[in-house]
């Protein structure tokens, strides 16, 4: 029998920034053992260029990431649904985890302003794989 991965979604309006971030350090530090979503309400054009550089700094490339559509069906699919501290609302389905991360805002900031906001995500991812991956 095989036991089905844990799901994250993270949520932010424009899901250019906050949101890019931690899916891309979750994806990045749980190996492949969750499965990991963004998405936001009013989804931007492009990812925050800012934020790209930031996380390449800390050697991880998501400059080919694309903001997408919040829909019902990714907080559906979901175990933990994620706001990025932005005010998005989710649809409310029971049983699943919801979490709001109260974040500084990257939009329209350099790359100084966006390394702190980038810290504070990974510090948070880390005790998330903590919580959904205990050790054997």
């Amino acid at each position: 029998m095989t036991e089905q991965k844990p799901s994250v979604l993270f949520v932010c309006v424009h899901n250019a920034g906050r949101s890019q971030m931690a899916a891309a350090y979750l994806r990045e530090l749980a190996g492949g053992d969750i499965e990991v979503r963004s998405a936001g309400s009013a989804p931007a054009a492009s990812v925050n260029p800012a934020a790209v550089e930031a996380m390449a700094e800390d050697g991880i490339d998501m400059s080919a990431e694309t903001p997408k559509i919040l829909s019902v069906q990714a907080v559906e699919e979901s175990d933990v649904v994620i706001t990025m501290g932005c005010g998005d609302s989710c649809p409310i389905f029971p049983g699943k985890r919801y979490e709001d991360w109260e974040l500084a805002d990257p939009a329209g900031q350099g790359v100084d302003a966006v390394r702190p906001i980038r810290d504070d995500i990974k510090a948070r991812i880390q005790l998330l794989i903590a919580e959904l991956l205990p050790p054997a």
